[in-house]
């Protein structure tokens, strides 16, 4: 509890800021009374009293008179999130996590870190920023093994024969390379750590990927930085690597209770490939040339990123973005060079979010959207793949939605709320290495004036705004 205590408070603070209520399901008291430690049922239950009793919450149909007490609670508590009593559910219970995501609600259920972030990026969504990625040698790091994010690793890598400090220093003389990233005081918590290999059998089934591939040795975001999209910038990092590299596979084993790092993984394209003694095999498919498949486009960016479907049958839109929105959502514009260095940054996630009044309707998952930047730059930036594409003119819907990927503070969402707001998800693919300027889209007649809403262009269009792109 000491580790979430800031975090904790903070969420507290900032629900309060905002005006959410914090309510209590009574299937948690009914849980916690059951808590044979008598001095910490009563600390719990005296906790309980800074939060409000869910009133008239309906029990859950999946209860059954087999169900054990401890899986009655967490159905009706679901069950309540599932009937809309509620907005969202924060728990820290990696059960309920679980029976959420595979009830498909899961995209609601937060715990300590991830709401906080939430609730920072709705009330100061200028004090959000993403931690630096560097690019170290782990020798580096080998006077800093005792700390806190280390220690949740031994138990993982400490065997009779060798011990976590060992494999280490081993690990360090081979010349590996890790990611880290450090919390604001410049803490390391979190850290990936990985290697080229050739021709590497990858399970108990003796498979083997040929050629070269991008192996994730350890792969860890520690508790005091989780929500902050750590993940998912480690993954943008190992997607450049083994582009430049010319990797075809990039692989990762893990456990199977480290449920956050699967569902990441899964919902980026790795696919679960046998077994690793007790842990779970995933590999990405990560082809140097884009492979010729007729799977629905999101499937394919998802599976094959860095590539991407544009053919004919998939549509493709100019979006024009106020600077001050541009900024935020690709602060790493400027530094895409030096995502890799000494201390490099990686200042964006790849899931992001976007807002705006357009008229059309046409847009579908898997459209290619190009950000084009208006006021300063006048040019396009910037290419996505759109997830999601819908109407809604509810602000606590949006804020829902865009929870996880927001830039848009709660009181931007309930002013665009106040008439029907397009609420488009979507996956960062690539930025421009040279952005193409409004005159260059005149002159080669792909526009025939200003761009003020979501326009859709031809096939031929798109193909020049690449050539113009040098891509």
């Amino acid at each position: 509890m000491l580790v979430l205590a800031p975090s904790l408070a903070n969420f507290v603070r900032l629900a309060g800021v905002g005006g959410h209520q914090l309510l209590y399901h009574p299937a948690s008291q009914a849980d916690i009374e059951r808590d044979k430690d008598m001095q910490r049922r009563g600390r719990t239950l005296a906790r309980l009293t800074q939060y409000t009793r869910l009133e008239g919450a309906p029990s859950s149909p999946r209860n059954t008179s087999q169900t054990s007490a401890n899986d009655a609670c967490d159905n009706d508590i679901l069950h309540a999130l599932e009937c809309s009593a509620v907005h969202a559910l924060i728990t820290e219970d990696k059960e309920i996590h679980t029976k959420a995501r595979l009830a498909g609600f899961g995209d609601r259920v937060y715990n300590i870190q991830t709401a906080e972030d939430w609730l920072r990026r709705l009330h100061e969504p200028a004090e959000v920023h993403l931690p630096n990625i560097e690019d170290v040698p782990m020798f580096s790091l080998t006077s800093q093994l005792e700390i806190l994010l280390f220690d949740s690793l031994r138990s993982s890598y400490d065997t009779p024969e060798r011990s976590f400090n060992k494999w280490f220093h081993d690990k360090a003389q081979t010349g590996r390379k890790a990611w880290i990233a450090r919390t604001e005081e410049g803490v390391i918590e979190a850290i990936c750590i990985y290697a080229i290999q050739t021709n590497e059998v990858i399970n108990d089934a003796k498979e083997s990927l040929s050629g070269q591939s991008l192996k994730l040795c350890t792969f860890k975001v520690g508790e005091q930085i989780r929500g902050r999209k750590i993940g998912e910038l480690f993954l943008k990092a190992a997607f450049r690597f083994a582009t430049e590299n010319r990797c075809e596979n990039i692989f990762v084993h893990t456990s199977d209770d480290q449920f956050y790092l699967l569902e990441l993984l899964v919902d980026f394209g790795f696919q679960q490939r046998g077994m690793y003694g007790t842990d779970i095999m995933l590999v990405k498919a990560h082809p140097s040339v884009p492979p010729d498949l007729d799977i629905p486009a999101l499937d394919y960016a998802k599976l094959y990123f860095p590539h991407y479907r544009k053919d004919v049958f998939v549509q493709k839109f100019l979006v024009p973005i106020q600077p001050q929105y541009h900024q935020i959502l690709f602060p790493d514009l400027a530094l895409q060079g030096q995502l890799f260095g000494g201390n490099s940054v990686a200042g964006n996630a790849i899931k992001q979010a976007y807002l705006c009044k357009a008229q059309t309707n046409r847009v579908k998952p898997g459209d290619i959207v190009l950000f084009y930047r208006t006021g300063d730059e006048k040019a396009v930036t910037t290419l996505g793949i759109v997830e999601r594409y819908e109407v809604h003119e509810d602000a606590s819907s949006i804020m829902q939605i865009v929870s996880r990927r927001t830039v848009y503070s709660q009181r931007d969402i309930e002013v665009m709320a106040r008439t029907p707001t397009k609420v488009m998800l979507f996956r960062l693919a690539c930025h421009f290495q040279s952005s193409i300027p409004y005159s260059a889209l005149t002159q080669e007649g792909i526009v025939s004036g200003p761009i003020q809403s979501i326009t859709n262009i031809s096939d031929d269009a798109f193909s020049r705004i690449l050539r113009l792109s040098k891509r």
